[in-house]
């Protein structure tokens, strides 16, 4: 399938297009990709040499010591202790200039020259102050290449910072301590040395003692350098100014609202485009737009552009731009086929299909027939038990019942976190999202019971005129299973008369390999492979999202991770997890506010537990 392609000017943005031009141009001029990489893992060696040469002494040269001999023994110390602190700080740069860091660039340039110098202070050694200052030339000569500018903050990082450092730091100081053995009163335990570690550490002296006065000197000196390394840089993270979380605008989500009038009906996932802690970017003409957040170090998208498809090519050049601005790996979750081969030809970028979305098309939908007969009988069995179904517009609820059904599928969610990114709106009963359908079960309380007799609850978000998407799907885990199928075939039965012609229910991840592996015929390498997924299927919805959604016979429609290397994918894909908050790596919060009425944090789509 071909997309047509335009090029979109701009006579309303041009100090705009003129940045992101500069952007590409330099981008385009750089023959030498591979030099950030080289110059980082050579920043790497030279701060494992710094740190190898201050902890172990031997590693000096017996003509060295004429030389050292000559300089005040404080001076000599003080040097190692510098040359311990700058290979700390080296290694800890390294990843940042393999991103091409403009900041670490910065700091490296500094600590390369005063590393040359302290290693020739010390014990005159000419190797790796020569190989300091080549790699410090390389690094000026080729500037340009080191233009990124900083993540996003956290104050994580500080935390993440303090463990590891501290970690770090007590290991090698045990080191220092160990190869140093020429103790004043016999061999020291495990323990002895430890303390005195922890206790250099805080700048302390402690229970170790050498028989040499400049021994003990500079002991203590390296194990200070490195507690004040591991404080500075904790301190520097902990205090630094965070950036701005990524937000929609008031004027942004206008501007999207716009497109998705006009174009909405292309993808199911586009009204998702209006998470509230999602950027936006638009492209030259205002006519696309991508939402994204960056997670970890990746500029993640989902689902397609919005907006005309001639102008989605304007969009990717704008969120490819952005990415190699700040180096981040772009990657692009859940886009449709057509949205895949535009993604690959503009930007370069490789496609990995994921799953299938199901789609169902309420005309042609019936509970008759043998197919779906387990799903008639379940629905029979639950409507005879007491439950019946709501179907409506959020804007015909009263304000009272969007904060009843919020409080509810909030008390439904089973987790602390709230999950969702890609297909989830993260909120309900938003005077915007008026056009939503939401689906309510209800059961009356028995006599002499008493208690909510809501039970369950479907929220879909527009997709075109004609459309609705499933965003959100919670129950009572106390009520009876097969709910879930009333609450689908209720929304499916009751729609058309809305309008709506086609629903898009669950994303099923890795179908087609499910589907065939369990086919007659299918070879070792498949069934291999869907045995994995019906293992990793005991802790991830993998096999139960599929046979559930392929009860209501729908059709299913590729899903596709766009992605640049194939090195980068599992640092996209713990990226993902972070994003769907299926990994949670955020401070711990105490007196979490309440939620705003009538407003939820929605979850991934749905949560099926009696699928199979």
């Amino acid at each position: 399938m071909s997309v047509p392609v335009s090029v979109e000017s701009s006579p309303e943005q041009p100090q705009r297009r003129r940045g992101l031009q500069t952007l590409r141009t330099q981008a385009a001029a750089v023959p030498r990709a591979w030099l950030p990489g080289a110059v980082g893992y050579a920043c790497l060696l030279i701060g494992l040499v710094d740190i190898a040469s201050a902890v172990f002494p031997k590693l000096r040269h017996t003509k060295v010591h004429t030389f050292a001999g000559q300089l005040p023994g404080g001076t000599t110390t003080l040097a190692a202790a510098g040359t311990l602190m700058i290979g700390l700080l080296l290694v800890l740069l390294a990843h940042a200039l393999r991103r091409r860091k403009r900041r670490a660039w910065r700091v490296v340039c500094v600590l390369l020259p005063v590393g040359a110098a302290l290693h020739l202070l010390r014990w005159h050694q000419l190797g790796p102050a020569v190989i300091s200052l080549v790699l410090f030339a390389v690094m000026l000569v080729h500037r340009r290449e080191f233009y990124a500018k900083a993540d996003p903050r956290t104050r994580w990082r500080a935390v993440v910072n303090l463990v590891v450092m501290g970690t770090v730091s007590v290991l090698i100081g045990l080191l220092i301590v160990s190869t140093r053995t020429k103790y004043e009163l016999g061999h020291p335990g495990l323990y002895q040395r430890l303390e005195h570690v922890l206790y250099g550490l805080f700048g302390f002296e402690g229970s170790v003692h050498y028989n040499s006065d400049r021994m003990e000197d500079l002991v203590g000196y390296l194990l200070g350098a490195m507690g004040l390394i591991t404080a500075l840089t904790t301190t520097y993270l902990a205090l630094r100014p965070e950036k701005p979380k990524p937000e929609l605008t008031a004027e942004d989500e206008v501007k999207v609202r716009a497109l998705l009038e006009r174009h909405g009906e292309r993808d199911s996932l586009g009204y998702f485009a209006l998470r509230r802690d999602k950027s936006v970017l638009f492209s030259p003409t205002g006519k696309a737009a991508i939402s994204y957040r960056v997670v970890s170090g990746v500029m993640l998208a989902s689902g397609d552009p919005v907006g005309d498809v001639e102008a989605w090519p304007g969009a990717i050049k704008v969120f490819m731009a952005e990415a190699r601005e700040h180096a981040w790996v772009p990657a692009v979750m859940g886009c449709s086929e057509v949205g895949g081969e535009v993604w690959t030809r503009e930007a370069g970028l490789d496609a990995l299909e994921l799953g299938d979305e199901a789609i169902v098309d309420t005309a042609s939908f019936s509970l008759s027939g043998r197919a779906m007969r387990n799903v008639r009988q379940m629905v029979k069995r639950i409507e005879r038990n007491g439950y019946s179904c709501q179907v409506r517009r959020v804007a015909e609820l009263s304000l009272e019942e969007k904060q009843r059904i919020a409080d509810a599928a909030a008390r439904w969610r089973g987790t602390d976190t709230e999950r969702g990114f890609s297909m989830a709106l993260g909120r309900f009963g938003d005077p915007g999202d008026d056009d939503c359908v939401v689906v309510t079960a209800h059961k009356a309380p028995e006599e002499g019971e008493t208690g909510d007799d809501l039970k369950a609850v479907l929220h879909f978000v527009p997709w075109g005129e004609d459309g609705i998407s499933l965003e959100l799907m919670r129950r009572d885990r106390a009520a009876d299973p097969g709910l879930n199928e009333l609450l689908i075939v209720a929304a499916l039965q009751a729609v058309p008369a809305m309008g709506v012609r086609r629903v898009s229910l669950n994303f099923a991840m890795f179908r087609s390999a499910l589907a065939r592996g369990e086919r007659i015929g299918a070879g070792p390498v498949l069934r291999a492979w869907r045995g994995l997924l019906v293992f990793l299927s005991r802790w991830f919805q993998i096999e139960s999202l599929y046979k559930f959604n392929a009860k209501f016979q729908p059709e299913w429609e590729p899903r596709f991770l766009v992605f640049p290397n194939t090195r980068d994918l599992p640092r996209i894909g713990f990226a993902a997890m972070q994003a769907e908050a299926f990994i949670t790596l955020g401070m711990p919060r105490f007196g979490r506010r309440p939620q705003r009425q009538g407003t939820l944090a929605g979850g991934a789509r749905p949560e099926v537990t009696e699928a199979a």
